[in-house]
Parts: structure tokens; sequence; C-alpha cells
């Protein structure tokens, strides 16, 4: 289940001065392996200063490249992130895990009109998805709201003008900076005023599908919020955390007691008892199981499971449906066991 290769960097291109893009080198035999939805991530693990470390980035490559390209910005006191920027270089081998997610754009046979709403380094699925809706169909067209703090610091800020250039009459970029006054960019932030200038106003003729919001939490709370005000449904709205607020573990206060867990990872299956105040990811990553994980967070879904038997609560839940909780899935990094006994299948999701 948590199926990693070794890949070598093909090349590393300086995307702003904190931000690097990495291509890999995917080998013919692995063509098939890495093939990906638009929007989708891969888990990168590597030794960092003699510790395992383990990163999900979104793919920000099209699936019609043939390549794997991820964008990483440096974050402050980060780990892998200053390694990345800092050290990494073509020929340089890490252990990449097959491509995974929800966030995705799956084209068919007809016209499409989709707006994004993206901040930051949460651009990078949305180049992957930008250029599949437009490779997709003549007709499609895709509108793209950026925020950031300058153009300077604005990932892939080449590409989406080389994109706009390509498809002038399909592709349109509304820019937002924080920080700087530039000509045809709003000042300030992506808030309420700004979808509503989108939805409203400078698109009021255009009828979305589907509108992809990527970025910090506070960021798709208040788009999404106003899209529903704006009569946007609910299924139109797909989003992709690259940042969540902490959320207190209140739920662990009230729990005493340990739970006898099975876990089935790759066909094999593991028992193990468990403190009910701990979570279930630490405690199978405490018995040395490998099971798929990478944030730890609660952002991603590498660690998602199915329960077969017994219960069990997530504190936090920003990626599974009502339906799919309702079927049994938990993020294993959020839920404690609520039951004396606790079995949960990696391999069935």
């Amino acid at each position: 289940m948590s199926e990693f290769h070794a890949l070598k960097i093909a090349s590393t291109e300086a995307l702003t001065p904190n931000s690097v893009a990495l291509t890999f080198e995917i080998t013919t035999d692995l063509k098939d392996t890495f093939s990906f939805t638009a929007g989708q991530y891969i888990t990168l693990k590597h030794q960092v200063n003699g510790a395992e470390v383990r990163r999900a980035y979104s793919i920000s490559s099209s699936p019609s490249s043939g390549q794997i390209t991820v964008g990483i910005k440096k974050v402050p006191n980060g780990t892998f992130s200053v390694y990345a920027n800092e050290q990494l270089k073509a020929g340089d081998v890490l252990e990449v895990m097959v491509p995974e997610g929800r966030f995705v754009f799956e084209p068919n046979s007809s016209p499409k009109n989709v707006a994004a709403f993206a901040a930051g380094s949460g651009i990078t699925p949305i180049m992957s998805i930008a250029q599949t809706v437009l490779e997709s169909h003549p007709e499609s067209t895709f509108v793209l709201v950026f925020g950031n703090q300058t153009p300077g610091e604005t990932m892939y800020l080449k590409d989406l003008e080389g994109l706009q250039t390509k498809y002038s009459d399909r592709f349109f970029i509304q820019k937002v900076y924080s920080r700087s006054q530039e000509e045809g960019a709003l000042f300030g932030r992506i808030e309420t005023s700004t979808v509503n200038f989108i939805v409203k106003n400078k698109f009021k003729e255009t009828a979305f599908d589907a509108f992809y919001l990527c970025g910090p939490e506070e960021m798709i709370n208040t788009v999404s919020d106003t899209l529903k005000n704006n009569g946007v449904s609910e299924d139109k709205i797909l989003f992709e955390l690259f940042t969540a607020s902490e959320t207190e573990d209140t739920l662990a206060e009230n729990l005493d007691g340990k739970t006898q867990v099975e876990v089935v990872v790759d066909d094999e299956t593991f028992s193990f008892a468990m403190d009910k105040k701990s979570l279930v990811l630490d405690a199978v990553l405490k018995e040395k199981i490998d099971a798929p994980y990478s944030c730890q967070g609660g952002v991603c879904s590498s660690c998602i499971a199915r329960i077969t038997e017994g219960k069990a609560e997530m504190v936090k839940n920003q990626i599974l449906t009502d339906g799919e909780v309702a079927e049994g899935l938990i993020l294993t990094c959020q839920a404690h066991p609520l039951t004396p006994t606790l079995k949960v299948d990696y391999d069935d999701v």
C-alpha cells in the first residue's frame, strides 16, 4: 500500500527566490505506475539530517506532458522544503510514492467552464488542472484568481503567462498582490469582494461547471462561503488545503482504556493494543507497520483506511464526505478508537 519507487531528479528549476520545481525521470517500466490525473499529488520520502521525512507535493505538470514535476516553496524553518530548495540537484534520487489524491479534474468529451482560486503554492495542482481543462476541449475556458505577495514571489508566473498567450481567448488570470501595486492586478488578499467581483461582475455571463480552491484554510473557507452565498451548489466546489488551522484534540481528554486493534496493510494482518487517547496512525507507526501516510495533519488523503469492525472518531475531517464516513472510511491520522476492539483495512479504500 505504501508503494515507493526510487526516482532520479531529471532537472531542477528555480521558480522564485524561495521556490523550486523538481522534475523526475520516469523510466519506461514505471510509465504506467506513475500515470496520474490532473490535480493529484506524490509523497516524497528522504533522509534529512539522519531522520526520515515524508512530504506530499501536488503535481504541477499535466498528464499529457509525460512528466512528473512538483513545485516546492521554502517554508521558514522547514525541514524538507529548505533542503529541497538549497541542496537537491539533478541526479539525486528520492523515494516517491505513486500519485494519489481526490482533488482532480477528469476530462470528458464536453466543454467545461472552470474557475480556480489559489494562493501562493496552492497554484501547483491548479497548473496541472488548468492545462488539462484547456487541452481537453477547444471550447473549454479557465478563469484563475491567483493571490501572492509580489510578482517576484509568484510561482509558475512565466508558465501561466505562456498559457495566457497560447489560449488567449479561453484562459483568464486575475492577479491579486498583497504587497505590490501592479497594473491590472487587485491589491490585497483573496476575500469576499474578490469572489463577488469574479462571479457577479467580470464573469457574470459565464456558467461555471466547477470551482477549484487551493491554499490556506482561511482563504478556502472565505471563497467557499461566498460562492455558496452566490447560489453555487456545494458539489461544484472542490478544495485542497495546503495548511490547516491547529485543532485542539479535546476528544482524547474524555477517552480512557485500551483498544485491541487489527490492521490490514498490503494483505498482511497485524494485531496490537493501543491507548484510546492515542491516534490510530501514531499507534500503527509505533508498531513499525508500513502503513501509508504523508502529512499526518489531516490535509492529504494518504492515510485513509476502512473500519471493518468497531468504531473510531476523527478529531477533524476536511477530506472525507459524510457518505464516505458512513461507509466506514477514516483518516487514521485523526482517528481515536472508541470501542474495545477496532479493525481497520488500509487496502480496502
